[in-house]
């Protein structure tokens, strides 16, 4: 091996180069904010480019406010700041933070955010048996468990799954206290998502007009309806705008998550509370059946509910129309109820349709003498008692009833009225006495002669004849 001799020259160059580099390369403190270039990814953490003589390295505990993944939100090149925690480590190498970087910036962040009020999403890290960790721009921050919306403060014992399934999610979230000093930043999701579906129920009062049809979720099922959330605003849909069948109750016909179309019929800009339809969401099946029939035309129908002024009756799928009082009997009655029960099977002619808003006018009394010459029977009383046996299988079809055999008078299909129960029995008790009367006199008719029947047991009958 040839040994190369150096001239001064040489050794004043080297020294120069030295120089330089310790000139380029300047001593990093506790403290400092150095910006790198991302130039390997491990399990354990990242290396980081800062430009100094040993490489810098970023642990995973320091990366909090990247998310609960940040190894997966972070590439190689990628340019990041960090704050020097250890100027050299064992190892040899610059231990940063990026969290500590942006600690500073978040604290300033938070506090207005606190000032202000405004809701801001976060991404949750973790959680502990009292709520969940979020950390907000490298402030690690809680949100407690009477914080978290949905769950109540009777799930708490079996919260910890929820609280697991919701780690990595990001969450709409408000600032309800803060103290630098003490390191603490306490979030609410339950404030944020009530401020924001204010927010968003005022700008949505703002979009809606009476008339126009709404999609929308129902969020509750109560006896006297339901109510549809519109997006940001809840309305209710009474118990009588649910369906054009009567008899429903909100239970049988939705559930809480299902998607309905809402006719818009009221908006009270005063107490912002929206009167929600959703059976004239759907008028189309409505007029779909209408069309097929006329005014005049005679139809079989179901007698649905009775009121003062007179009742309802179905004469196919949701349609219904009503029977006015003065439209059931050619005689005078007081209710309903002495002509006609719910359940009823009984004739109709069509006297009146009203398109636009959905009616239909019935009459039973216009319909008896063109029924009776298609073999329907009435009694005294202008009561259905027979209905033709061709129109048993159509009638129950269409009504999903059993209408009993033509030799079992009279036609009616549900339990009279509670009211009507005594009507009944007197009547019943009268036609027993009739026929014990008339077996009394068939037995005394039987007797001798000479037997004048006293002391029997039958009624006295008065013999006209002289």
């Amino acid at each position: 091996m040839t040994n190369v001799p150096y001239d001064d020259e040489t050794v004043e160059s080297m020294a120069d180069l030295l120089e330089e580099e310790s000139r380029t390369y300047r001593d990093l403190r506790r403290g400092d904010v150095v910006e790198g270039t991302v130039i390997s990814i491990g399990r354990d953490g990242v290396i980081v480019d800062v430009g100094a003589k040993s490489e810098a390295f970023i642990p995973l505990n320091e990366m909090h406010s990247l998310g609960a993944d940040p190894l997966a939100k972070i590439r190689v090149g990628d340019k990041v700041i960090a704050s020097v925690l250890q100027p050299e480590t064992a190892e040899g190498q610059i231990l940063v933070s990026l969290d500590r970087a942006r600690g500073e910036r978040g604290w300033r962040i938070l506090q207005a955010r606190f000032e202000e009020g405004t809701p801001f999403e976060g991404e949750v890290t973790g959680y502990n048996k009292g709520g969940l960790l979020v950390n907000v721009e490298g402030v690690n921050a809680f949100v407690p468990l009477s914080q978290v919306v949905g769950i109540r403060a009777d799930q708490r014992e079996g919260a910890d799954s929820t609280l697991a399934q919701m780690t990595g999610k990001k969450l709409q979230l408000k600032v309800i206290e803060i103290n630098r000093r003490r390191n603490r930043v306490i979030l609410s999701e339950r404030a944020a998502v009530q401020e924001l579906r204010s927010q968003r129920k005022e700008k949505l009062l703002a979009e809606l007009h009476e008339g126009e049809i709404r999609r929308g979720r129902i969020t509750s099922v109560r006896p006297f309806g339901v109510f549809v959330d519109l997006g940001g605003a809840d309305g209710l849909a009474h118990l009588s705008e649910l369906t054009w069948e009567r008899g429903k109750s909100p239970e049988e016909l939705y559930k809480v998550g299902d998607e309905v179309d809402a006719y818009i019929l009221k908006i009270d800009p005063e107490t912002k509370k929206i009167a929600l339809s959703l059976r004239r969401a759907q008028p189309e099946r409505w007029d779909e059946i209408v069309d097929r029939y006329r005014v005049g035309q005679l139809v079989p129908g179901r007698v649905t509910k009775l009121v003062t002024f007179g009742a309802f009756a179905r004469i196919e799928g949701p349609v219904e129309g009503l029977i006015h009082v003065s439209e059931l009997s050619d005689r005078r009655i007081n209710h309903p109820r002495e002509v006609v029960h719910e359940g009823d099977i009984v004739p109709l002619k069509i006297v009146r349709i009203e398109r636009d808003k959905h009616r239909i006018g019935l009459s039973l009394r216009a319909a008896r003498e063109d029924a009776e010459r298609m073999g329907w029977e009435f009694d005294e009383q202008g009561r259905v008692r027979y209905v033709p046996a061709y129109l048993h299988a159509e009638i129950e079809a269409k009504f999903g009833v059993t209408l009993p055999s033509p030799e079992t008078p009279p036609i009616r299909t549900a339990a009279p009225p509670e009211d009507d129960f005594p009507q009944t029995q007197i009547a019943q008790a009268l036609r027993n006495l009739q026929l014990e009367a008339q077996e009394a006199e068939a037995r005394a008719a039987q007797r001798p002669s000479g037997n004048s029947g006293v002391g029997s047991d039958a009624p006295r009958v008065h013999n006209d004849q002289t």
